[in-house]
């Protein structure tokens, strides 16, 4: 009984949000995302006069939060999966990559935890089965005013304050905006053109505690939420 108070407290406490958290769990080390969160800086606004628009497909987009166990006692919680299908959004492309812009917008309240076909997606660290109590204790903890507070804000916001590299491998200065706090992250990126299409693919880590979201920590540190989350996005554009 004990075991099962303990297992829940770990799975309540998950939050996501995006989006990699780093530890040794099934003798499989998760890929090593560096988070590259910083303070917000001033931002100029970006002519992109000349540039085409391009507006989300929510229908075929999709983002991924993986959230993983740690700690001594990492066995008794499990890895989370938090995604959405409701990205919505505008992309403005410029042939002056430095003059595009992009703003993206993803509601609290369609954050899925543990869908099984993103769990099977992900691999051998979310191959184990989430009991359905486990994953509604998940979202409503997720959603809760102690965790993401959908009453009071309902979104989670991207903007992009600077675009660099290439068309088909940008590097974006995304301004984050989770709970009311404002982070930029550096986003890697890479776009394939397919007609009036654009299908944008890539991965950040985002530290919770940046937005002032402490992880859950109980039995003395022996079972945490890390604090490093991976996000993973699939976007498409329609011109």
């Amino acid at each position: 009984m004990q075991r099962m108070r303990t297992a829940s407290l770990i799975k309540l406490g998950t939050f996501v949000g995006a989006l990699a958290l780093f530890a040794g769990l099934s003798g499989c080390q998760p890929k090593a995302v560096r988070p590259t969160t910083s303070a917000v800086t001033p931002t100029t606004q970006t002519d992109v006069a000349g540039a085409v628009r391009y507006r989300v497909d929510s229908a075929a987009s999709e983002v991924r939060i993986l959230v993983y166990r740690g700690g001594t006692m990492a066995r008794l919680g499990h890895n989370h999966v938090v995604s959405s299908k409701h990205v919505t959004g505008e992309l403005q492309l410029h042939s002056d990559l430095s003059r595009s812009q992009l703003s993206l917008s993803m509601p609290v309240a369609s954050l899925i935890v543990d869908d099984s076909q993103a769990r099977a997606a992900e691999g051998a660290d979310f191959a184990a089965e989430v009991p359905q109590e486990a994953r509604e204790g998940t979202h409503k903890n997720l959603v809760s005013s102690a965790v993401l507070d959908v009453e009071r804000f309902p979104e989670i916001k991207l903007q992009s304050v600077a675009v660099s590299g290439t068309r088909d491998t940008p590097s974006m200065v995304m301004r984050i905006t989770i709970k009311g706090v404002a982070r930029d992250v550096v986003v890697l990126a890479e776009v394939q053109e397919e007609g009036n299409r654009l299908v944008v693919e890539g991965e950040f880590a985002v530290q919770q505690s940046d937005f002032g979201i402490k992880p859950l920590s109980v039995a003395l540190g022996a079972l945490v939420v890390q604090d490093k989350l991976r996000i993973r996005f699939h976007l498409q554009f329609v011109r």
